[in-house]
């Protein structure tokens, strides 16, 4: 008996220890150092009873208690105590293995096995944190490598140009040294050298600098915001801190952040393509297929996961470890630049060869002469070193030629005024998700915005509601009877995709999770009507949900008490969604007294005015409707001959700023429609308040209409009317894709708003699709093309204005570097078939490049919007790249340069009585200068003050600057680099004179109009007639 009731002692002491050691580590320090203390205590005791036991038994040798050991700081490696591994839980989920699942106890064993809850998720500590990630790994997966610089600098030595460049630099170099020794022979192969080498390193430098930010981006963009469950506490956090045995509540439109077993929810699909390829959604719940993989999306319904594989763990972890980021998407400006820069190159190419076949022809007639004025090919006197290096400096300036022609800076302007405006845009709270949408969006004619969130501010509150046909603004929990409370309860708590939170103590304030619609409707029931939110969940039991469905835009619940059988007349049904859609399922109504009446003809009448003032006043109206019994199948919910319970108004104000910004694009030429799904007089209401509906439209009676109209027209019924609808209401995302493909039939550049899932078709087929960074679902952001991150309409009018500055400053480098191309293939040519030679060499040509092209591009692509951007009407789709007003402004320019330069080259040396390399170096220098005062003409197009502004862009100033000092290194301090002579005071402010004639005549040039209708349209005009 002593030994039963001993070995009874020692089971219940060691049981005791156990559960002391099991504790949570939600203590505070102090509170931790008296428990472990207890812990001491009681186990000394429990272990020296337990040698008084051991001591007694017969036969056992008695052992020293000094060899009784225990570890006290259990905590430190408990939570590593998991009761699965990290290979069973891939198996689990990679291979769908059900069995495995049963074996540990299904979801409910696993989230045990997890050491989790599904309720209360996991203890948000640090350590727990980190131990779970040091056992099964980081929700993040290794990223192909950046490419390097000297992968940009060996794309830019695979140039063909450049190729034959170095060939030619090489043997410069040999026949030179060959010829007058290293000292001496080195210059002109060598200064050809570092030329092409300079040219490279800044152009792969900047690509290098530019792929860097396309990756931080990158970055960013992938850093997706979850809701999880931490201590009882629905929460946001970064996808990248998730860790397995977390519990994830999602809702449609969220992509799957890791590898998971489904423990809760109602009608959930996911949407698998983006793993296996199949388009058909899959249907998720605990009787059938409990999986969930990473990167799916949630398609429709709710629930919630317990994750058991995360990061590289994951079969996507291992995809996309694979698949690095494209920077060399090509957008259509850079797509148009292409063949433009393909025409200019062609000319380039023929002048090239043209001038080539010239000062060959002119060479070996014995027509050109070297400095002492002796003929340079005197036949077979002439030294065949001499012919080949002669023939291989007029190689080099026929390729210089070519380089100097092909405007490559034209890619490069692009890229730098993209991913600077990206870089800005990130600023103003707009995330660039293709590069195309920048550019795009200078050209858009119309705007459809959503208003929730976009025009409001999102902050939802109850603010009025009726009960019947009583008005429960004062105090609806004292004059409402208990049994409608009771019901109302039942229909928000348990009809809802959101939670309500307070930590413990009553001094804590209450926190509410969801959408905005539905914390306001929570904040309302717990605040107003005193709803216990859990211990309603505690009672009932939800047999099956229909998720909230933007078609028939509301949302409903069967239940049953908790313990009942599921039998279709004990199901209770509740209904929550738009008032007069709830109010057409609707035979009988609550009045406040709790009396169930009749709707008779008149109730209804007064009911649809109840919903219109409210309406009218911005509110959003939501009914709530209930059945004792539900008809039929439990999962098929009663839709008609229900109960109104009563009717909620929400307000949402309109943004600050939002109708300052609305009149900007107006005013810009574009026009604003408003798509909601809220009913035709609350959208009207927020219209008006917002400024997309004027007092004009009053007399347009296509200004407002419901979506349902608009798709009840035919196409062409659609096309006549589309341009004149203001506003959409009661709108579903069909009738939103409708309207952008009309608009696009139409010749229109759509832009469109969307945050929910099914917004996902108008975002792809808009010209540009905005998505919403705080609303919008992973699904929408996916098919949008820039993420405005405040969900505010105010960014919407920045991104407007950032697009139109990208194509504007892309038009004045395009303006700028065509007046250097056209200027610099006159002038060499006219002298190669005149003069016989050509009076800009290679390196200088070079240098011209470098200063047109990288440090140009660079100065015009980084000026910022300016007011005066959204004075202008959209381009549209069709508007040439090259204006009328650049042709007026680069022909005006070019032609100057040319005469100048011509009499230079003609007359210089007896102009000015100096030798022919000083005449040469007259010529470098002012054609350079003249590129330097150009800059500042091409600052603006139309306007004739092109300093204003100048104090705010210092990096253009500060590539002026440089570009200066080092053309006067070039011309003082490297003469033999630059085969060029030193100049004196006079000679230099000659140079600064003609240069600067370039501001006048720029002003004057402006001050001549041009016909609207583009140069070309008459040539086309020509040929049709």
């Amino acid at each position: 008996m002593s030994t039963n009731v001993s070995s009874h002692a020692e089971k219940n002491n060691l049981v005791d220890v156990e559960f002391l050691l099991e504790l949570p580590k939600t203590l505070s320090k102090t509170n931790k150092k008296w428990q472990l203390a207890f812990i001491k205590i009681y186990c000394s005791r429990t272990l020296l009873n337990c040698a008084k036991h051991a001591t007694g038994k017969p036969g056992l040798f008695p052992r020293s208690l000094s060899y009784t050991a225990i570890d006290l700081d259990h905590h430190q490696d408990h939570h590593r105590d998991f009761k699965v591994d990290q290979e069973t839980l891939n198996d689990l989920v990679k291979n769908k293995n059900q069995e495995k699942l049963q074996s540990l106890g299904g979801p409910n064993g696993l989230v045990s096995a997890l050491k989790t809850n599904t309720r209360l998720g996991i203890n948000e500590e640090t350590d727990e944190i980190q131990s779970r990630r040091s056992t099964f790994g980081s929700n993040t997966y290794t990223r192909p490598p950046s490419k390097s610089l000297i992968h940009f600098v060996i794309e830019a030595f695979k140039d063909l140009t450049i190729l034959i460049l170095l060939g030619c630099a090489t043997l410069s170099l040999g026949f030179g040294i060959k010829e007058h020794g290293l000292k001496e022979g080195w210059y002109d192969g060598g200064s050809i050298f570092v030329a092409v080498f300079l040219v490279v390193a800044v152009s792969a430098v900047s690509n290098f600098r530019q792929n860097r930010q396309f990756d931080k981006l990158s970055k960013v963009s992938s850093n997706i915001k979850i809701d999880v469950v931490r201590n009882g506490r629905r929460q946001e956090i970064s996808i990248f801190d998730i860790v397995v045995g977390d519990i994830i509540c999602l809702n449609i439109g969220d992509q799957v952040p890791a590898d998971g077993v489904f423990v809760e929810g109602h009608s959930l699909h996911v949407d698998e393509s983006s793993m296996t390829g199949e388009s058909d959604h899959v249907e998720v719940n605990l009787n059938g297929n409990t999986f969930m993989f990473s990167g799916t999306k949630v398609a429709d319904g709710f629930g919630k996961m317990v994750v058991t594989s995360v990061g590289m763990n994951t079969a996507w972890g291992q995809m996309m470890s694979h698949i690095s980021r494209d920077t060399n998407e090509q957008t259509p400006l850079q797509t148009r630049l292409d063949k433009l820069t393909s025409s200019i190159g062609k000319v380039g190419l023929l002048v090239a060869f043209l001038v080539l076949l010239v000062l060959l022809v002119r060479y070996f007639t014995g027509s050109t002469k070297d400095e002492s004025g002796k003929r340079e090919y005197n036949g077979k006197n002439t030294k065949s070193d001499e012919i080949v290096n002669a023939v291989i400096e007029m190689v080099a300036a026929a390729v210089t030629i070519i380089v100097v022609a092909i405007p490559e800076g034209l890619p490069l302007a692009v890229t730098l005024t993209l991913a600077y405006s990206m870089k800005r845009m990130m600023k103003d709270q707009a995330m660039v998700r293709k590069l195309s949408a920048c550019e795009t969006m200078g050209s858009a004619t119309t705007i459809c915005t959503d208003k929730t969130g976009t025009l409001t501010l999102n902050q939802m509150k109850v603010t009025d509601s009726w009960f019947g046909l009583e008005s429960g603004q004062a105090s609806p929990s004292c004059s409402l009877s208990r049994n409608v409370v009771e019901l109302f309860h039942q229909g928000v708590a348990m009809n809802t995709t959101g939670s309500v939170f307070k930590a413990k103590g009553s001094s804590s304030e209450y926190e509410f999770s969801g959408s905005p619609t539905e914390k306001a409707i929570l904040s309302w029931a717990v605040k107003e009507l005193k709803m216990d939110m859990e211990e309603v969940i505690r009672e009932h039991d939800v047999v099956h949900v229909e998720a909230f469905n933007s078609e028939k835009k509301r949302s409903g619940v069967v239940m049953k008490k908790k313990g009942e059988e599921i039998m279709t007349e004990k199901n209770v049904v509740h209904w929550k969604g738009a008032a007069e859609k709830i109010l057409a399922m609707c035979s009988t109504y609550y009045d406040g007294s709790g009396v169930v009446k009749e709707i008779q003809e008149d109730d209804k009448t007064q009911l649809e005015q109840i919903i219109q003032s409210m309406a009218a006043k911005s509110l959003r109206c939501i009914a709530f409707a209930y059945s004792e019994h539900n008809d039929g199948d439990a999962k098929k919910l009663k839709e008609e001959n229900l109960s109104l319970l009563g009717i909620v108004g929400i307000k949402d104000p309109c943004r600050p700023g939002v109708k300052k910004a609305v009149e900007d694009c107006q005013f810009a030429g574009v026009n604003i429609k408003m798509i909601t799904g809220d009913n035709i007089f609350t959208a009207r209401a927020i219209a008006v308040e917002c400024g997309i509906l004027t007092p004009e439209d009053e007399t347009n009676e296509d200004a407002v209409l419901e979506g349902e109209a608009f798709r009840s027209y035919t196409q062409q019924q659609r096309l006549e009317k589309v341009e004149r609808i203001k506003v959409m209401a009661r709108s579903s995302p069909f009738d939103k894709l409708l309207m952008v493909k009309c608009l696009k039939e139409l010749g229109h550049v759509v832009a469109v708003t969307g945050d929910g899932t099914n917004d996902a078709p108008a975002l792809k087929e808009a010209d540009i699709g905005l998505s919403m960074g705080i609303q919008g679902t992973e699904v929408a952001k996916e098919s949008s093309d820039i993420v405005i991150l405040d969900d505010n309409f105010a960014s919407v009018a920045t991104v407007l204005k950032w697009g139109r500055c990208v194509y504007n400053n892309i038009q004045k480098f395009i303006q700028f570097q065509l007046t250097v191309n056209v200027a610099a293939l006159v002038i060499n040519f006219v002298a190669a078939v005149s003069a016989g030679e050509v009076p800009l060499t290679a390196v200088q040509l070079l240098w011209v490049n470098l200063i047109m092209d990288t440090l140009g591009a660079l100065a015009l692509a980084t000026e910022k919007p300016t007011n005066d951007l959204m004075k202008n009407k959209p381009v549209g789709r069709t508007a040439p790249l090259i204006t009328n007003v650049m042709w007026r402004n680069l022909l005006a320019q070019a032609f100057y340069q040319i005469s100048v330069l011509l009499v230079l080259q003609f007359r210089g040396r007896s102009i000015f009585g100096v030798t022919e390399r000083v005449k040469n170096t007259l010529i470098f220098n002012t054609f350079v200068l003249c590129q330097v005062f150009n800059e500042f003409n091409a600052r603006s197009l139309e306007k004739k003050n092109v300093f204003r502004g100048l104090h705010k862009n210092r990096l253009f100033v500060g590539i002026i600057v440089v570009t200066v000092v080092l053309q006067v290194v070039m011309v003082e301090f490297l003469k033999r680099f630059a085969d060029t002579e030193r100049l004196n005071w006079g000679q230099w402010g000659v140079c600064v004179a003609i240069a600067a004639a370039s501001w006048p005549i720029g002003w004057l040039v402006k001050s001549v109009p041009v016909p609207e209708k583009h140069f070309f349209s008459y040539l086309k005009w020509k040929k049709r007639s």
